[in-house]
């Protein structure tokens, strides 16, 4: 979440110490005095301590062109020139025998600060671009109007990135038009606010542009985003692979597939301009790649994955380890993945990795990630494309699978409940449909229609258990789903076991092995009896009854009830 003015002015009171001191020069034609808190606020952010020489608006020419001026005798390390389209309008007005050639020659005017500047000082220039003002003297046919204002802004922004920003090697462009694209002319600039105090930026919008400002000094000083973790599962395609399949996973032009389509474009973009691309996915690492070798509408390939991590370890560990492959620091690894669970306990043991929170509807990821400018950059080559096949070769070396996190503390933080119920009417169709869907975790992997499950509801032979877990991120629903035959007087046969991969490692394998054991005690049984049927899909619970403590006997897994100790787990009862 973007911080408010207020609370970017509170950073400043409550700096840490240690934070590198970067001098700034903030020259403005308009009053830049809420501007200057903002940048001091968010510069605490990113990590730096921002010293601000701020020169009276209205000043931008003399404090350059004067080689005596208190900008000079300040050496800025950054000069941000903040001028607005308002008082551009206003130069335009007065231009009324130039106005043909009013952008070169404002263009002619921005050159001479920059050699100027760069004539007495090593100060990099960050010049603010200018947002659009339809002043609606020509209406659309301004376009068509080379002496329109509408026309000279339009071509005086593309000259300031084709024709000064290009050629200049420490010239740095603002880009508050696609800011004002995003966010709205209402939202960025108040009449009211502008005419009573020369401020142009609104509060609201003043921490939005301070962001930006800072992200390119923070990319100059080094300090910028070089790789994307992608989780695979509903963040990179709709659906989850190993339950629904190649063919029913949601990516093409067609509904939720669109915007999938569209995010795997975006983070091509990112690979081809040098961001490295990782995967870290809870998935059978065969299956994890399948979409990417055989899907006709991925876009993604992985030729364009640096480091491929798909198993069903805790993911702050595989993120440790993909950091330790490509030797990145922390801070400079954005990740991207569906799940509160899972953006949560990699932010609790990794705070140095960026995991922005992604929106619920897929549709509206990429208008999110686009509004936190994470991937701001202060060069690009054509070589930073090879980065790729550099890190693939890094990756291709063995990797020990590292033990996992201590995430006991995080678990007990979780604040995890289960409802625990027998099948009933309301969870009956849930049942089922997890029964049809889920083929990962599921021991034996039998389907059940929802007059089945009203047959189990109804059978003396059976016991039934539904699961839903819910925590401080939010509810998953129901997530599990027990079927428990009574074999004899003293076995309980588990029929059916299945849950969600979404809750994996979390204790509710254990959670549920407990009240299986609690069913068995109370009902009398002496034995409780699993089984895996093996299929193409479900191979990661393969070894499911032996790390629980059951015995192997012949192709059964036997738990013997009275020796059973009751394990601990961070989840309660509802």
């Amino acid at each position: 979440m973007m911080k408010t003015f207020t609370q970017l002015k509170k950073n400043i009171g409550k700096k840490p110490q240690g934070l590198k001191t970067i001098k700034v020069a903030l020259l403005g034609d308009t009053a830049t005095q809420f501007l200057n808190v903002a940048l001091k606020g968010s510069a605490v952010d990113h990590g730096f301590d921002l010293d601000v020489f701020e020169a009276d608006f209205g000043q931008i020419s003399r404090q350059i062109l004067d080689p005596t001026s208190e900008y000079y005798e300040f050496q800025a390390d950054y000069t941000i020139i903040f001028e607005s389209s308002h008082k551009l309008l206003s130069q335009y007005y007065k231009s009324y025998n130039s106005q043909l050639s009013f952008a070169e020659n404002k263009i002619n005017y921005v050159e001479e600060l920059y050699e100027t500047i760069q004539s007495r000082t090593k100060s990099k220039v960050i010049y603010c671009n200018f947002p659009g003002i339809d002043n609606q003297v020509f209406g659309n046919f301004a376009n068509k109007v080379e002496s329109s204002f509408v026309f000279q802004l339009n071509k005086l922004n593309y000259l300031l990135s084709a024709q000064v920003g290009i050629n200049k090697s420490n010239f740095f462009i603002a880009d508050l038009v696609s800011l004002q694209n995003k966010w709205g002319r209402n939202f960025m600039f108040s009449p009211n606010i502008y005419v009573n105090t020369e401020m142009v930026l609104s509060l609201d919008a003043l921490p939005i542009v301070a962001n930006h400002v800072m992200s390119i000094i923070s990319s100059i000083q080094g300090k910028f985003k070089k790789c994307v973790i992608l989780d695979l599962d509903n963040t990179t395609w709709g659906g989850i692979i190993g339950d629904d399949g190649l063919e029913k996973i949601q990516i093409g032009s067609l509904g939720i597939g669109k915007a999938f389509t569209e995010f795997q474009y975006w983070v091509k973009s990112l690979q081809k301009r040098g961001v490295i691309v990782a995967v870290c996915s809870k998935n059978d690492e065969d299956k994890a790649k399948e979409p990417f070798e055989k899907h006709p509408d991925m876009v993604l390939k992985l030729d364009d994955i640096a480091v491929f991590v798909a198993n069903w370890d805790n993911k702050a560990d595989n993120i440790r380890k993909i950091q330790s492959i490509l030797n990145i620091g922390f801070d400079s690894m954005v990740f991207l993945d569906d799940n509160p669970f899972e953006r949560n306990i990699v932010r609790e043991n990794l705070p140095d990795v960026c995991v922005p929170e992604l929106p619920e509807d897929p549709a509206e990821y990429l208008e999110y990630l686009y509004s936190l400018n994470l991937f701001e950059t202060a060069s690009f080559s054509e070589n930073d494309a090879e980065r790729t096949k550099q890190y693939q070769v890094e990756a291709q070396r063995a990797i020990a699978l590292e033990s996992f996190t201590n995430v006991e503390d995080f678990l007990k933080s979780m604040n995890m409940v289960s409802d625990v119920q027998e099948f009933n009417n309301f969870s009956k169709p849930r049942v089922s449909q997890l029964t049809q869907r889920s083929n990962q975790f599921n021991l034996r992997t039998i389907r059940y229609t929802e007059q089945e499950v009203e047959n189990l509801m109804n059978s003396e032979d059976h016991h039934t258990i539904s699961f839903t877990l819910e925590d401080k991120y939010g509810d998953n629903g129901l997530i599990c789903v027990i079927v428990l035959e009574k074999k004899d007087q003293e076995t309980l046969f588990i029929d059916t076991w299945l849950m969600s991969c979404r809750v994996l490692k979390r204790g509710m394998e254990d959670f549920t092995l407990n009240t299986i054991v609690d069913i068995a005690r109370k009902n009398g049984f002496k034995y409780v009896e699993g089984e895996y049927i093996p299929t193409s899909k479900n191979q990661m619970v393969a070894d499911h009854y032996g790390r629980l403590g059951f015995d192997v006997q012949e192709d059964k897994w036997i738990l013997n009830v009275d020796h059973y100790q009751t394990k601990e787990v961070f989840i309660t009862n509802k």
